[in-house]
């Protein structure tokens, strides 16, 4: 008998916690991810450990002069907040690429932009026409395979000395997860010269966080979903703020299932000594952990 493909599996009344940010641009993960459960018939219980806040324009604006970005080969996106903060500081009056046929300074080689999995929708021409007024020409988008910074880092092959834009975060009030450091030397051992743009902030979203799982009237969920590995650290300080661990929250719940989106968070939660029972094996959206996740709740497992 055919089993039923993941996404037509059902969430109906699970009770869903995820500690995806609730702020940023371009969508804000936490609005996404909470529509998608909803969707499925979850019930849906945001508690978000860490907050996105934009930079002022000005930490970019060095490399949004005009031609600024002519000595780069490509700019490397890793999140959707990176390319949202990127797009909010773009120039109206002047274009930080040249065209390809602006004179000696402008490359004849194309330009790429490159992002992972859904987060190229955000790659849209009113966003490349800002970047390059000849971004027909001269700009290729680029998206992965695999949607993981080293998926980025092979497919934008060997660097040969090139230089490449890296919007990302300053991390502030937590550690900084190993994500964008192994990016950044994955790249230069791929031979590219990565170049670090501060694109905003990942904070701590603060002591009250964990309130959603250990109010005393807090209702009992059937899995908690992480999206990065800087959600787990927050909800572990959120824990410890108001006197609790993360095995007393077992305890607690312990029907609980721990859904991480991909192997980077999964890893990332592991080394935080935070077990994971689910891991979605498509990435490039959190279709592919909330398919994970129903079909982990499915009496027919799907294999």
């Amino acid at each position: 008998m055919a089993q039923p493909p993941p996404e037509a599996l059902s969430l109906a009344g699970r009770r869903v916690a995820f500690t995806t940010p609730q702020t940023g641009g371009g969508g804000a993960y936490g609005g996404r991810l909470g529509a998608l459960l909803r969707q499925r018939g979850a019930r849906p219980v945001p508690v978000p450990t860490v907050a996105v806040q934009p930079h002022g324009p000005d930490r970019l604006s060095p490399f949004l002069l005009p031609g600024a970005l002519d000595p780069f080969a490509a700019i490397a996106f890793t999140s959707r907040s990176g390319i949202s903060a990127f797009a909010r500081a773009l120039p109206t009056s002047h274009r930080p690429l040249s065209g390809s046929g602006s004179g000696a300074s402008a490359s004849a080689l194309p330009f790429t932009v490159a992002a992972l999995g859904s987060d190229a929708d955000l790659l849209d021409r009113a966003f490349l026409s800002r970047l390059c007024g000849d971004a027909g020409t001269r700009v290729a988008v680029l998206v992965p395979d695999v949607a993981t910074p080293a998926g980025l880092v092979e497919a934008l092959g060997p660097g040969s000395g090139r230089r490449v834009l890296c919007p990302v975060p300053d991390v502030v009030g937590l550690r900084e997860p190993p994500v964008v450091p192994e990016f950044l030397a994955g790249l230069e051992a791929a031979g590219w010269v990565a170049v670090r743009a501060p694109a905003y902030t990942t904070c701590w979203a603060g002591p009250g966080c964990a309130g959603p799982l250990v109010d005393t009237d807090a209702a009992a969920p059937d899995a908690v979903v992480f999206t990065s590995t800087a959600e787990v650290e927050g909800l572990l300080k959120g824990l410890d703020a108001a006197g609790w661990s993360w095995a007393r929250l077992r305890e607690r719940w312990p029907g609980m299932v721990v859904a991480a989106h991909g192997p980077v968070t999964a890893d990332g939660a592991r080394s935080l000594n935070v077990e994971v029972d689910v891991v979605s094996t498509r990435f490039s959206s959190f279709h592919g952990v909330v398919d994970a996740l129903a079909t982990a709740f499915s009496p027919q497992k799907i294999v």
